[in-house]
């Protein structure tokens, strides 16, 4: 994942209406081909990695509650365009973990608003969107505006037990320990001789 789509993941995830646990979401992070375990060999860095995370998210929570969130985008050096895409993709993928609570959004009238702004640029995103390429265009001036707007106003609704919520340790495992490495009970001796 990168970091722009990390960004739009982390902040999709706390505006969600409804929380995913941490062992969930992490296994998204760590990407499909790790099957669930940290791509790390060293578990001081999958600690460090899920330390990061962890700070990231709070900064982003702290931002939303104080009104001035700023997305994390990429800018494409030969024209000076904000690259939003990446940044809403990652958010699609927070969505995709609870989709019908997503969806519900559409039928309160304070939040379908902001969430059909929100839907909308996942579909353009996507190439699945039905504006036409005039429309899409005026869409692209005002993208960043709109979706700042859009994650402010579903904030105040969204579920805050993820923004208390620390990660776990057993979200965090490290790699699979090898017959030669460090026992992870920290007794110095190799593993195969220690706890295995």
């Amino acid at each position: 994942m990168l970091l722009t789509e990390l960004d739009g993941f982390l902040t999709g995830l706390l505006v969600s209406p409804q929380a995913a646990p941490p062992n969930e979401w992490m296994e998204i992070i760590w990407g499909p081909e790790t099957e669930g375990v940290p791509p790390f060999e060293d578990p001081l860095d999958v600690q460090w990695f899920a330390s990061a995370i962890a700070a990231r998210m709070s900064e982003i929570a702290r931002d939303l509650a104080r009104g001035k969130f700023q997305p994390i985008l990429d800018l494409d050096e030969r024209d000076r365009e904000l690259l939003w895409e990446d940044w809403i993709g990652g958010f699609a993928e927070a969505v995709a973990l609870r989709p019908d609570a997503w969806s519900a959004l559409a039928n309160d009238d304070s939040l379908s608003q902001p969430w059909s702004r929100l839907e909308t640029l996942i579909k353009v995103a996507r190439n699945e969107s039905d504006l036409d390429s005039v429309e899409v265009n005026a869409l692209q001036d005002h993208v960043v505006s709109d979706l700042t707007d859009a994650v402010l106003r579903l904030y105040p609704m969204s579920d805050r037990s993820l923004a208390a919520s620390t990660i776990a340790p057993s979200t965090m495992m490290a790699a699979k320990i090898g017959r030669n490495d460090p026992c992870p009970c920290g007794s110095g001796r190799k593993h195969k001789r220690c706890c295995a």
